[in-house]
């Protein structure tokens, strides 16, 4: 039976999440090991390496969510039929 297209919006829109999601972490990843060897390089001062931790945390805590609300989401289609 082929899937209504408000469903298939839907779950396009779910992929451009999690899609977002994982750039985030590759690039939040790749651009947070690339400071910390530059800051330790230059000798920033340490205040700067905090700002960037939580820069970094503060954007894998918000894939985190994102990944979860898709998940959810998903669950509950799948439960609702």
């Amino acid at each position: 039976m082929p899937k209504s297209p408000e469903h298939s919006e839907t779950e396009r829109r779910r992929r451009g999440q999690i899609r977002m999601a994982a750039i985030v972490m590759a690039s939040t990843m790749v651009l947070w090991m690339g400071a910390s060897f530059l800051g330790g390089r230059f000798g920033l001062p340490v205040r700067f390496a905090f700002l960037i931790d939580l820069a970094a945390i503060a954007a894998l805590v918000w894939a985190l969510f994102v990944t979860y609300w898709v998940w959810k989401a998903r669950r509950e289609d799948a439960s609702d039929g």
